[in-house]
């Protein structure tokens, strides 16, 4: 049987890691967030920490990407840590089934077949509630930081992928997460799946 690849792209606060992570459990898959960037960094050579400090955001200052390549091509860093993260994507997919979280992990695979792209969001007021509740963020500024991540995640992904972030036709399946709870999100999903690949 072809490997079933799940692709979760999420609004900051939504659940959508959760709820990833609860889904690949009842899957009985692997779930791929962190981990994926040992993978990148074990394939490429570049340290992990590299990959932390620039995750799922790009760095817009002209300065910075004159200042910061890598390799003898002179490609600014910020797009050797993509490319290592796409092909490390790319790796997975092509040797098991799994939930991927992020990283344009949609983009990545857009030529592979037997893959699901969903879409994670909720409510802001939502959002910002779990960042501070879930998340520790300091309440005071939890509605600007909820803001803020978005933000980047959506800078990231349209610069480096031919789509929009969030446009509902990147996608096999939109959902918001606080109709249902976390765990009745993961229901609907794997109902979804089970019809969407066939069982």
């Amino acid at each position: 049987m072809a490997n079933r690849i799940i692709t979760i792209t999420r609004q900051y606060g939504s659940g959508g890691r959760e709820i990833g992570q609860k889904l690949a459990e009842r899957l009985g898959i692997e779930f791929y967030d962190n981990k994926l960037l040992d993978i990148a960094a074990g394939d490429s050579g570049i340290h992990k920490n590299h990959f932390e400090q620039n995750d799922e955001r790009r760095t817009n200052s002209f300065l910075y990407l004159l200042s910061t390549t890598y390799g003898q091509g002179g490609v600014p860093f910020d797009d050797t840590l993509f490319f290592a993260q796409l092909n490390a994507i790319q790796k997975i997919a092509s040797e098991q089934s799994c939930v991927i979280i992020g990283r344009c992990a949609d983009y990545a695979l857009r030529d592979f077949n037997n893959v699901a792209n969903l879409f994670i969001s909720a409510p802001f007021e939502d959002r910002v509630k779990r960042a501070v509740e879930v998340y520790n963020i300091d309440e005071k500024h939890a509605a600007d930081y909820v803001r803020r991540i978005d933000k980047q995640r959506t800078s990231y992904y349209n610069y480096y992928a031919d789509k929009r972030w969030g446009s509902p036709q990147n996608y096999q399946l939109c959902l918001d997460s606080s109709a249902l709870g976390i765990d009745g999100s993961v229901d609907i999903i794997a109902d979804f799946l089970d019809r969407y690949f066939g069982k």
